[in-house]
């Protein structure tokens, strides 16, 4: 899936407007990619989070598919767009971005959109990602946010699909384990993958239509 530089498509105003407007001083791409508007301290949170939800309503399905065929910044806020008004008709494209795994930090703002859209369509996504990469214990792609993002559709659903990822010595244990990096260090656990997202959903929540 190669990606374009907005100025060969004459879609600089998009990453403008959408991806490097300003909110506190900090471009919208890093306040995203931070999570830090999802603490109580940051006091632009609720103009942050106004502007998001205009902007999530307001954008075309063209400039998304732009914004989708660029650098990593821009698949991340377009990703958090398409999510927060639940756009479903991008399942697919996102599905194939978080599988493909082309660039660094938007594949957790795809495991958002899947888990806001709240299918079992979107939880198949995320099981195909993690059969894929849990067993690639070379790579510390997206695996947490994405067990993260199935635990909260298995609440949701009421299904059990994380269960064979996450049983003793299963393949969430071997892929932590094989990390050898990570031994002796702090690492996110399935429970607060699962608290992460269910933060952000509920966040969007909050401030969207249910």
């Amino acid at each position: 899936m190669p990606f374009h530089r907005p100025q060969e498509t004459d879609h600089r105003h998009v990453v403008k407007r959408y991806v490097t407007r300003k909110h506190g001083g900090l471009p919208r791409y890093l306040v995203l990619n931070s999570g830090q508007f999802l603490g109580p301290r940051w006091r632009h949170t609720t103009r942050f989070t106004r502007h998001l939800i205009a902007d999530a309503a307001a954008i075309t399905d063209e400039d998304l598919k732009a914004l989708l065929g660029y650098e990593w910044r821009s698949r991340l806020t377009a990703a958090w767009l398409i999510g927060v008004d639940r756009r479903e008709r991008f399942r697919a494209r996102i599905g194939d971005l978080l599988l493909a795994s082309e660039v660094c930090y938007s594949g957790g703002a795809y495991c958002f959109a899947l888990a806001r859209f709240g299918t079992p369509a979107d939880a198949e996504i995320l099981t195909s990602y993690l059969d894929h990469y849990l067993p690639r214990t070379d790579l510390h792609y997206d695996q947490a946010a994405a067990l993260g993002a199935l635990l909260r559709l298995d609440a949701r659903l009421g299904t059990h699909q994380a269960d064979r990822f996450t049983e003793p010595e299963g393949l969430w244990d071997q892929w932590v384990h094989a990390l050898a990096h990570l031994h002796g260090s702090p690492w996110p656990i399935p429970a607060e993958e699962h608290r992460w997202t269910d933060r952000q959903c509920d966040f969007a929540n909050g401030w969207t239509r249910p």
